[in-house]
């Protein structure tokens, strides 16, 4: 059996996704002799949340998910986070792919969750893999990837956010029931508010000024550039 070891050397946000995609750069190593035709291999993402620390603020937007920081050696257990699949080239020896995982920003999903409470360091990832070998210096030899293949990576928290970012540019998502979503859009319809962010902000106002929304930050004026120079013949 092809002894294969995998390890991932970086990830990055996909800005040309339709929809919010991290791109996990993958080394895959197999012995120097063996030709391998190809991979189709399985790829199941885990967040490892007790193997770092988190600040006060952190923690306490951590409290849905794992309690109080005083329940944590029981209730702070592993988070599943993805699982994709992925069909590797042809190659002999040792390889890099690129894995894309398609991401959500729905706050009800835990592993979103996790990711919005951090506001700095690194997510401890495990990445679990198996998968089916077709190798063989003359013809197709088809054996498992040993479901024992794991490799452990720290995802920078920033590139979360930057992919979040590139999709939903300094706002939230919020996911209603269907009847509340018909009363809302039916509050809509008769006050004519003009979007989704007037409709919640009067529903807000008339809560009381305590719920009102704080005035969005006044942008600073744009200096007026100087008129360009224009080149004459001499």
């Amino acid at each position: 059996m092809t002894e294969f070891s995998f390890a991932c050397t970086g990830v990055r946000a996909d800005r040309y996704a339709a929809g919010p995609t991290l791109v996990f750069r993958l080394r895959i190593t197999a012995a120097p002799e063996v030709r391998v035709h190809a991979v189709a291999l399985r790829c199941q993402l885990r967040i490892e949340p007790a193997r770092r620390g988190y600040r006060p603020d952190e923690a306490e937007a951590l409290g849905d998910l794992f309690g109080e920081r005083a329940r944590w050696g029981s209730s702070m257990l592993p988070v599943q986070f993805a699982q994709v699949s992925l069909v590797v080239p042809g190659f002999t020896g040792t390889t890099e792919v690129d894995l894309p995982v398609p991401c959500t920003y729905d706050l009800d999903v835990a592993p979103t969750r996790y990711f919005h409470a951090l506001a700095e360091g690194e997510a401890p990832l495990l990445m679990l893999f198996s998968g089916t070998a077709f190798t063989g210096p003359g013809g197709f030899q088809v054996e498992p990837v040993p479901w024992d293949r794991e490799a452990s990576f720290r995802m920078p928290a920033a590139v979360w956010r930057e992919m979040i970012d590139q999709h939903f540019p300094g706002c939230g998502w919020l996911r209603l029931p269907q009847s509340t979503m018909d009363a809302l859009l039916a509050f809509r319809s008769l006050r004519a508010l003009p979007s989704w962010e007037a409709a919640v902000t009067a529903l807000l106002e008339s809560a009381g000024p305590a719920a009102a929304p704080a005035p969005a930050p006044t942008a600073a004026p744009t200096p007026t550039a100087p008129p360009a120079l224009e080149r004459t013949a001499p």
